[in-house]
């Protein structure tokens, strides 16, 4: 027990530094005085896939409608995530905080975030948006009812309950994920058919990395995830259609983004560029530039800080991104962080700094390999032909490098002059400037943001979660009087969500407590609390008198 309250107590002190954000009534106040007239907002996010879009002058790729809208607007040509691989990387978008940061770096992870963290999507509803998410959430906790309006597939926009309603809306397109590329041969021909034939790759084309052996099993690879970004551009093209027939074009700001690197070896679930770099488009009309390009630094905890600055609404203190957009856009950043933790089975601490130019990685666990085995990643075409090639010795000294046995403690790379990097200068005494450099950053970074990577995960678990016990939140109480309704919740961090009438079985329907509200009498009121790595709490019902 002493050592539990010990622990308790470290991990405490690590996130102290961190202020709680403003309560939710007064994010409506504020949001309600700041702003007359609040844009609509869509999110359109792509699942595993680099920069590999014409609008960044990739000349194998065909995608005219993203190009498109580029055109229409800003393109990010310096945005990354903060990890490599999904689940991370939704779970900071989502908070607008550093997984590390959090406990919810590990890939699988069931975290339990501090009590003064939210999904931000509660601050916008609270301000009045209707807020829906079609429909991956994968945030290292389970999404509360107090997160959106509506969150199923099929959520939109056109389901709000009247046109003056402001929207927050999401729409995640999952066709471009790494099991799409090595889906059934049947499947995959289908998909190929329905593009004409100057919109299919020939895999004798695709231009492959260095550090992929060059054959015909990898550009198979590699044009089969062309070919789905191809198909998934149309998808693209038809919710910007949807936008446009429903008038909504000019008063709606409309961010494309992918959540980390391409679903193939080396880049997705890990931290250089080809993991973490990704593309990001945002449009505007009349408030951005069209056909801008931007070379400052940003990051994925800058899109819950940025939606909420554009909505009127005031970003709570305890947030890590910054404003990217807008009259409240923040001053360019220097350095972004990224971060590897756990990879399903595999082990694995490694974390990365960059500016513009250098790329810094320390490998907390040198003594493991990079190749280590993934069930799920190995089952690539690619990567079981890196592995074979390489049993059988065939593979070259730049694709060699994956395989070694051990890593080094550092990594230093010249993202200008070895854009893959393959070319490790950190022992080269002409970069001894910029190792220092970045090695600082590091670990200003690690103390500033209370990185809890060295913590044992089950020690890390233990705390948050003792004996491995979920825990409940508890059921929220209600006092009712001359039909005005209060509802309370003693968990610390909890939030409430309550129904009028009859039974909601899914989550529509459910709205969100910010303030006392006015019920007719004999109406029938449900209420639910909910808190970030918990049981939601038992359902109160009562007919209110």
């Amino acid at each position: 027990m002493k050592k539990r309250r010990w622990l308790g107590l470290q991990i405490g002190l690590v996130l102290s530094c961190f202020l709680c954000g403003y309560g939710l009534g007064e994010e409506r106040t504020a949001a309600r005085q700041k702003i007359a007239q609040r844009p609509n907002i869509l999110w359109i996010s792509l699942e595993d896939i680099s920069p590999d879009l014409g609008c960044y002058g990739d000349s194998y790729a065909i995608t005219p409608h993203i190009d498109r809208l580029a055109r229409q607007g800003v393109l990010f040509t310096n945005a990354f995530s903060h990890s490599g691989v999904c689940a991370p990387t939704r779970s900071g978008v989502i908070t607008g905080m550093y997984p590390t940061t959090i406990g919810t770096q590990h890939m699988r992870a069931n975290g339990v975030p501090p009590e003064y963290v939210r999904c931000f999507t509660e601050y916008l509803r609270a301000a009045g948006y209707y807020c829906t998410n079609d429909s991956k959430t994968d945030y290292q906790f389970a999404a509360p009812l107090t997160a959106w309006d509506d969150n199923r597939r099929g959520a939109h926009w056109r389901n709000r309950p009247d046109d003056k309603t402001p929207f927050f809306c999401v729409i995640n397109l999952t066709s471009t994920h790494e099991s799409r590329i090595r889906q059934p041969e049947a499947a995959y021909q289908r998909l190929r058919s329905s593009l004409p034939p100057e919109k299919r790759h020939d895999p004798d084309q695709a231009q492959v990395p260095p550090y992929y052996p060059d054959t015909p099993v990898t550009r198979s690879d590699w044009a089969h995830y062309a070919d789905l970004i191809t198909a998934t551009d149309r998808r693209v093209g038809k919710i910007l259609r949807d936008l446009k027939q429903d008038g909504l074009t000019d008063r709606t700001v409309v961010f494309f983004w992918g959540d980390h690197g391409r679903g193939l070896p080396r880049a997705k679930r890990w931290i250089y560029d080809s993991g973490i770099r990704v593309p990001l488009v945002v449009r505007w009309p009349g408030h951005l530039v069209p056909n801008t390009r931007r070379d400052d630094m940003v990051c994925f905890l800058d899109l819950a800080p940025t939606v909420l600055s554009l909505a009127g609404v005031t970003v709570p203190r305890h947030m890590q991104g910054q404003v990217i957009l807008g009259p409240e856009r923040a001053p360019e950043r220097e350095f972004i962080f990224a971060a590897r933790d756990r990879m399903d089975e595999a082990r694995d601490i490694i974390r990365a700094v960059r500016d513009k130019r250098f790329k810094y990685i320390r490998n907390f666990m040198p003594e493991l390999p990079y190749a280590q085995s993934i069930d799920y990643m190995d089952q690539m075409p690619t990567m079981r032909e890196m592995r074979r090639l390489h049993v059988a010795g065939d593979l070259n000294a730049t694709q060699q490098l994956f395989f070694r046995s051990t890593k080094p403690v550092e990594e230093l790379y010249d993202t200008q002059a070895d854009p893959h990097e393959i070319r490790n200068l950190a022992a080269d005494p002409q970069f001894q400037g910029q190792l220092q450099r970045l090695r600082k950053a590091l670990d200003i970074w690690s103390r500033e943001t209370g990185d809890l990577g060295l913590i044992p995960e089950p020690i890390l678990d233990e705390v948050v979660r003792p004996e491995g016990r979920w825990r409940t939140t508890e059921q929220p109480q209600i006092t009712a009087q001359d039909g005005r309704v209060t509802v309370s919740c003693r968990t610390k961090g909890a939030s409430i969500a309550y129904a009028i009438g009859a039974d909601q079985s899914g989550q529509r329907g459910w709205k969100l407590y910010t303030e006392p509200i006015t019920v007719s009498s004999n109406t029938r009121l449900r209420v639910k609390a909910c808190r970030l790595g918990y049981r939601d709490s038992p359902v109160v019902q009562m007919v209110v008198p």
